[in-house]
């Protein structure tokens, strides 16, 4: 779902200490008081019509309780305000900004706090920052590898999880391995989005996983290893199955909901998501089959968090801590985590809720697709930033000429 910026964007910047007068977290209600009548211009992907409702409703909550308008600018690539943020920076414009907050992880956010463009830190000084689980989630303190250091507010879970139909094929491939002898065998009927698509890169990070010995090497910059022969198998692997894809890899689907489309249309067998729930979201929705189910890799699957950030010199940061305070409120959280809205996973512990808000999540009935917790399998960590943007950029050079 969230893009990145190109290397060829980061090398336009220049590291220089940026300050402006900032509100401060740890005075919530100055913070309150500030932010009531502001509107807040919160950068997020809007592929998705379901979380463009459910951040709609956000907005609702923010009017009714602080007097706050929410305005959702939808983005196609999260790439596109962290530029928007950057071309600021570089007129002079240190305050008054354009973008409140970003929906944000991976390279886009690694990129921003190397470059001082985040304000922060505040996530640890929300007041509902006690309710966030960071020992049953440690990914919600370390993205991509690298320490968030309270530079970001996570706000939901993901781990990527494989759909299918049932109905159609009774029983899926389980391992990289397995995958790689079906598409040879079900040839045109699997697919992935066309990097550097979000999703579609993050699946070419997946069979990286598969196909290495040695994992670790991704735990670090791809500066640190001899980037060619790790990734060799990599592409030895993508050239087995491409011309056995959708389309003989001739054209890939753009996003995560034309890869869902596919599979709603029977076009093809097997999609994949970040999000456990969005097979039982869609499916309530009528989108997709009832018989669709999911499932996970024997050797495990990616996961991670997204976070709010706010840039250093967006014109509404007290707006901006009130929404990333919110979107922690235990009412909100269970709201994303209903199957039939988001089914995304909350950041919450529930051992640390209250009884009633406790009881909203148990009441949630996980959707007819949705795996229980302990059938999730093992959760990889994503690898350091730099893999997903130099594996993208190699992708194209290969893969997507005429694309």
């Amino acid at each position: 779902m969230l893009k990145y910026l190109t290397t060829a964007a980061l090398a336009l910047l220049a590291f220089s200490p940026l300050s402006a007068d900032t509100p401060d977290p740890t005075d919530w209600d100055s913070v309150l008081e500030a932010a009531r009548g502001q509107t807040v211009y919160w950068h997020a992907w809007g592929g998705d019509p379901r979380i463009n409702a459910f951040i709609a409703s956000v907005g609702t909550d923010m009017q009714e309780r602080h007097g706050v308008t929410l305005e959702h600018v939808r983005l196609a690539d999260t790439a596109d305000a962290v530029t928007r943020v950057i071309s600021e920076r570089q007129a002079g414009r240190d305050t008054g900004g354009a973008v409140d907050v970003i929906w944000i992880n991976g390279a886009n956010f690694a990129s921003m706090k190397e470059q001082g463009l985040l304000f922060g830190p505040f996530a640890e000084s929300l007041p509902n920052w006690p309710l966030v689980d960071t020992e049953a989630n440690p990914a919600v303190l370390i993205d991509f590898t690298l320490p968030v250091e309270g530079y970001g507010s996570p706000w939901a879970m993901f781990q990527m999880v494989f759909e299918y139909d049932s109905a159609t094929l009774p029983e899926p491939p389980r391992t990289l391995d397995a995958l790689r002898a079906w598409i040879a065998e079900n040839p045109g009927r699997f697919t992935y989005p066309q990097p550097p698509d979000f999703l579609g890169t993050s699946f070419l990070k997946q069979a990286l996983y598969g196909v290495l010995d040695d994992p670790s090497v991704l735990m670090g910059s791809t500066d640190n290893v001899d980037y060619d022969t790790v990734t060799a198998p990599l592409w030895a692997f993508l050239d087995e199955i491409t011309p056995n894809l959708w389309r003989q890899g001739r054209a890939y689907p753009a996003n995560e909901p034309a890869l869902g489309q596919l599979l709603a249309d029977g076009e093809i067998d097997i999609a994949f998501a970040f999000n456990p729930g969005r097979a039982s979201a869609a499916i309530a929705d009528g989108e997709l089959q009832d018989t669709v189910r999911t499932f996970v890799f024997e050797e495990g699957t990616l996961a991670n968090s997204s976070y709010l950030s706010i840039p250093y010199n967006a014109a509404n940061s007290e707006g901006a801590l009130v929404l990333a305070n919110l979107i922690l409120d235990p009412e909100i959280q269970a709201r994303a985590q209903d199957p039939a809205i988001l089914g995304f996973q909350t950041v919450l512990g529930l051992h640390l809720l209250e009884d009633a808000d406790r009881a909203q999540f148990e009441a949630l009935e996980l959707g007819i697709a949705t795996l229980a917790p302990d059938q999730m399998g093992k959760g990889l960590k994503e690898p350091h930033p730099s893999w997903m943007t130099r594996i993208a950029e190699d992708w194209t050079a290969r893969y997507g000429t005429g694309q």
